[in-house]
């Protein structure tokens, strides 16, 4: 059942990836990409990678979405006219695809407990989790505690980002407001 549900999300990305390069008004673009958000963060659920889940729906899904309709307000609708064709581009995409799939065909099958992410670090971390954090919940403590600076890293990036948005926005308003 699993692998039904894992099929169908993946089959309504293609189609949901093959909408977004086919559609010309912007408006719909923005639609499309947070349903592809959404029908990820389900994927990521389906996998039980619950906290990537999260992120997905709130980032990809909630946020991305409204500053990229606060984007599409400032700016026109409809995409313009390629000048260029577009033959390079996917020759690119495609040869980079083909390169990316060549590189998985030498990983042991999915969801395999004998590969070394499972032997060595997994079995450590569950080993010496209650011992050194005192945290019941792993991943939480993967994320919190040994990879504390990491997390803490991202989570400056973002919001790093998210200020010059808002500092962008902020210009945009008040040369706006000079013009008139």
């Amino acid at each position: 059942m699993e692998q039904l549900i894992n099929m169908v999300l993946l089959t309504l990305l293609a189609l949901i990836t093959f909408g977004i390069i086919r559609v010309r008004n912007l408006f719909a673009v923005v639609v499309l990409t947070s349903a592809y958000s959404f029908l990820m963060a389900s994927v990521m659920m389906v996998l039980d990678a619950v906290d990537v889940a999260m992120t997905e729906a709130s980032v990809g899904a909630g946020i991305s979405t409204v500053l990229a309709l606060g984007a599409l307000y400032l700016t026109k609708t409809e995409e313009a006219e390629p000048r260029y064709s577009p033959l390079l581009p996917a020759v690119v995409a495609g040869t980079t695809g083909a390169v990316l799939i060549f590189g998985t065909l030498d990983l042991p099958p999915f969801g395999s407990a004998d590969t070394p992410l499972n032997t060595h670090v997994g079995a450590d971390y569950l080993a010496r989790n209650m011992a050194e954090t005192d945290i019941p919940n792993v991943v939480t403590s993967v994320l919190a505690s040994y990879r504390g600076f990491d997390t803490l890293g991202e989570t400056t990036v973002v919001f790093t980002a998210g200020i010059g948005v808002l500092m962008l926005l902020k210009r945009w308003r008040k040369a706006e407001r000079r013009e008139d």
